[in-house]
């Protein structure tokens, strides 16, 4: 299990890192978009902090499960990240739904494997 732990830890790293990184150095082009989520895509735009924190947290977050530090505190900041990519690919961008679906079940199989971290934040 420790080894599925770190597989599934190093690879969601390395998807973050890879979308933060490719963000910030514009790497790839702006995929097309249309309908509904093109107007999402330009109000995301338009408010000009919210994508570059988003991918600044995914950035800091994939730095933490590449190096297996802090990845209890990294695994709190990310899941709200990782409920929007799944709901914006569920409702919104239907293609890219599978990879949205492994990132949040990996999300939640990391939280699992480090819930003994958690437990003293839910007790009385």
């Amino acid at each position: 299990m420790k080894i599925a732990t770190i597989i599934v830890r190093v690879l969601i790293g390395l998807l973050l890192l890879f979308a933060s990184i490719s963000f910030f150095l514009k790497l790839a082009p702006e995929p097309e978009t249309t309908g509904n989520f093109k107007a999402f895509n330009m109000g995301l735009v338009a408010s000009t902090y919210l994508l570059p924190l988003a991918k600044t947290v995914e950035l800091l977050c994939g730095i933490s499960f590449v190096t297996g530090r802090f990845v209890t505190l990294a695994n709190i900041l990310i899941l709200p990240i990782t409920i929007n990519i799944l709901f914006i690919n569920y409702f919104l961008a239907p293609d890219g739904l599978p990879v949205a679906v492994l990132l949040f079940i990996g999300n939640l199989f990391l939280i699992y494997r480090y819930w003994d971290n958690y437990k003293t934040v839910f007790t009385p």
